[in-house]
């Protein structure tokens, strides 16, 4: 962990007085990242805000990362104002330096958010020209469509659209649907144990998925030690001893006092090939909704590809579950 920064001259930084670059110190910027990151999801209605811990958590459990490297925070005289973060997801289609970047809304439209740009692309060609492996290297980001200024700033950047992905919301007070495990599968309680073998089976299920990820080490470790985590609230299908299928359900409770929400979200929803079309994914869904209505929570929350292959934008609308939020992905090649 970084415990003095380094400050870093930007050749394309704008004239503006008491504004510098450094690199991160953790422990100590932490709540000022976090009080950026969730002023500017605010302000453009993004809907999730961060806590201290959450921040530590996801900077400190990233794979293919340097946090002295692959941090940027702008600062104007001592205060924090912005944050960029680099890191690199191996796909099926290249080495993705995947992005994002937080400028204070009282800091926008000064040309920090291109700055930010700009010093990404730098970082991904150092890291892409000491590569060790052959496969191509493209820049990606995902961009919610209320956030127009930033769609245009990548769009004017070279970057186009390759996806497009939906948040889908649902009323736990409308009814939830009797839905049965298909026969010869159980659910049962999540123990640490069993960790490694849900992770391989949701792994496995989703390399079905356009551009899949291949996950490490270091994500499995980021997951299981996230802060909130509750397995109790898991959904996970059993044949005998191996995992057919899951719905990893999590609370985020700062993120729910922040924004005056009471939702908890399915994530990670998957079935293996062997168990798909035969409504296990339904059961499933169901069964993690019913928990969450147990524990006292409004509405359910999801994410999902537009183009998901398996069906599951039509199967989350079957559910009741409605468009909320687009994101759009986009890419550049290195």
């Amino acid at each position: 962990m970084t415990s003095i920064t380094t400050e870093i001259y930007l050749p394309d930084a704008p004239p503006i007085e008491g504004l510098r670059f450094r690199s991160v110190d953790l422990a100590a910027d932490a709540a000022a990242l976090a009080a950026v990151i969730n002023a500017t999801a605010a302000f453009d209605r993004r809907e999730f805000a961060l806590s201290p811990e959450d921040v530590r958590h996801d900077l400190e459990h990233q794979a293919n990362f340097d946090l002295d490297l692959d941090v940027l925070v702008a600062e104007i005289d001592g205060r924090i104002i912005g944050e960029a973060e680099r890191y690199v997801v191996i796909r099926e289609s290249a080495a993705v330096h995947q992005w994002d970047a937080f400028v204070h809304p009282d800091y926008r439209g000064r040309g920090i958010g291109r700055v930010f740009a700009h010093w990404v692309e730098r970082r991904a060609f150092e890291v892409a020209a000491a590569w060790p492996d052959t496969e191509p290297h493209q820049l990606g980001a995902w961009v919610d469509t209320n956030v127009p200024g930033g769609i245009r700033l990548l769009e004017s950047e070279g970057y186009h659209r390759t996806r497009y992905g939906f948040t889908m919301l649902r009323p736990l007070s409308e009814p939830i649907p009797d839905a049965p495990l298909p026969n010869g599968l159980e659910v049962r309680p999540v123990v640490a144990a069993d960790h490694r073998r849900i992770w391989a089976a949701d792994s496995e299920a989703f390399r079905d998925h356009a551009d899949a990820a291949i996950r490490t080490d270091e994500d499995f470790e980021r997951w299981f030690t996230m802060p909130n985590i509750d397995t109790d609230l898991w959904r996970v299908a059993w044949a005998d001893d191996e995992v057919a299928g899951s719905v990893m359900t999590f609370i985020w409770p700062d993120e729910n006092e922040q924004m005056g929400l009471n939702r908890g979200w399915l994530e990670h929803i998957s079935v293996r090939r062997p168990w798909r079309k035969r409504g296990l994914a339904t059961a499933l869904i169901a069964d993690a909704m019913r928990g969450l209505r147990d524990t006292g929570i409004d509405e359910a929350i999801l994410g999902v590809d537009a183009k998901n292959p398996t069906g599951a934008l039509q199967l989350y609308e079957s559910l009741g579950f409605r468009r909320h939020r687009t994101g759009i992905g986009f890419r550049k090649a290195i």
